[in-house]
């Protein structure tokens, strides 16, 4: 490996071990392969970390989707639905898109690119962070028309539902699901086949991590979000009557981030180099 050729000292012997002979003190002297093993692991942690704002706009699904859902009519006839409920959509998409991803689009893909795969495990998590742009952009549409309606029907001052069907959220519960699909599924395979041998269970672990650092950014993002849209006695963004407020511009904002971090992987996955194979 010819990057981070400074790493290499740490397995050249010094001149004081080598008088004594004292090769134990790990923090002094490491193995060739502990050396590598840590470019490894240096190298694949650009690609680990566009994955939480990823997770951070999968955390929309339990959280801001339902507030937004709840804005509006779930009542068919005499039947409630739990805007919480819809979030079924989202398994429904997965179990759609992992047949159709292995029966259709992988025979597609191999054509043109000649992997068995169809795509590599970097392009299945590139194209799962397009998805998820697309996913806050369908989020933010649907706020906009249901904060048209409010307006219409003078109700930006009351705490209500707008007439406006629960059902228009499928899209973008559907949307998240695909990218779901593309983008954990990739970073799995990606960090299984790409991790030092001797680490493979640290680093499958380590995309989960992603996950929960995902719902720290959102909640850092909407502290912010909050703090500074409501100074100076303004509702902000996301106030507790939600037909005053502009959670279509929170959606947006995280459309916009997902949009900068997915130039940011396309970066990332550009310059990555392989692992060897043994």
């Amino acid at each position: 490996m010819h990057e981070y050729k400074y790493l290499d000292r740490a397995a050249i012997v010094s001149d004081a071990e080598g008088k004594t002979g004292d090769y134990s003190n790990k923090w002094r002297i490491c193995t060739v392969t502990q050396v590598e093993e840590l470019k490894i692991l240096i190298r694949m942690f650009p690609i680990w970390a566009t994955g939480i704002v990823f997770a951070a706009v999968y955390a929309q699904m339990s959280t801001l989707f339902v507030e937004q859902g709840t804005m509006m009519k779930t009542n068919i006839g005499s039947f409630r639905i739990p805007p919480a409920s819809l979030s079924s959509f989202d398994v429904i998409s997965v179990i759609f898109w992992v047949p159709v991803y292995d029966r259709v689009i992988v025979p597609i893909a191999r054509k043109f690119t000649g992997k068995e795969r169809g795509f590599s495990e970097l392009q299945r998590m590139g194209i799962g962070l397009f998805v998820s742009v697309l996913c806050m952009a369908a989020a933010a549409i649907v706020e906009i028309v249901r904060l048209q309606l409010a307006q219409e029907l003078d109700l930006v001052d009351e705490p209500v539902a707008v007439p406006l069907n629960i059902f228009w959220q499928v899209p973008q519960y559907f949307l998240l699901g695909a990218a779901e699909v593309f983008t954990f599924v990739g970073q799995l395979e990606f960090f299984y086949d790409q991790s030092p041998d001797a680490m493979r269970s640290l680093c499958s672990a380590l995309s989960l991590l992603t996950t929960s650092l995902g719902n720290y950014l959102s909640s850092f993002i909407l502290t912010v979000v909050t703090y500074l849209t409501t100074r100076g006695a303004n509702p902000g963004w996301i106030p507790d009557n939600l037909n005053k407020g502009h959670l279509d511009y929170f959606f947006w904002l995280l459309a916009g981030l997902s949009f900068l971090n997915m130039l940011v992987y396309v970066v990332a996955a550009k310059r990555y180099k392989q692992k060897r194979s043994a």
